[in-house]
């Protein structure tokens, strides 16, 4: 199982860091030597914190990337529960990763509004966010993710994922 980076994405709110904890408590519990890089909690760690143009999302999810794979040739399984709005962004993980698993929440956009426990969504109503996923700016979407979860609570996808990383390599995408 080591050296894996798995990289939960989806709209903001869709429950990828609720998701990735499960995983992480599940490996935990199992002994496997793992880490969570949760995106809001790397980018409040930076300095200067990261701003949300483009330039500064792509130097954001670059400095992210690495870090994964670093800690990823390391031995261990990287938990990255993160937007990533731009296939690019996972995709160039992907490449240089020895193992990577994209895991896509498929939560619709009403849905994320509804569970909108930052507040991003109401603050763009209210005019005082922009480049929001899903809203102004575009999320492109896994074209063939390893594992597709409903929500945090999907069963099915932790057993999704934990199969993928037992399996000794992952299955290429088809």
């Amino acid at each position: 199982m080591s050296g894996v980076v798995i990289w939960f994405t989806g709209l903001p709110c869709s429950g990828k860091s609720q998701l990735a904890r499960r995983v992480q408590a599940r490996l935990a519990h199992e002994a496997v030597p793992c880490c969570l890089l949760d995106g809001d909690r790397v980018r409040g760690l930076l300095r200067p914190e990261p701003g949300y143009s483009a330039t500064e999302r792509d130097n954001f999810y670059m400095t992210l990337g690495n870090l994964a794979l670093e800690l990823a040739q390391q031995g261990l399984v990287v938990l990255v529960p993160a937007t990533a709005n731009r296939r690019l962004y996972r995709d160039q993980v992907r490449a240089r990763a020895q193992r990577f698993i994209e895991v896509w929440m498929t939560a619709a956009l009403d849905e994320c509004r509804l569970r909108d426990v930052k507040g991003l969504y109401a603050n763009f109503a209210k005019g005082e966010v922009q480049g929001l996923p899903g809203e102004d700016l575009v999320y492109e979407a896994p074209e063939l993710p390893e594992v597709t979860a409903r929500g945090a609570e999907d069963e099915e996808a932790l057993t999704q994922v934990l199969r993928c990383l037992r399996t000794p390599s992952v299955p290429p995408r088809a």
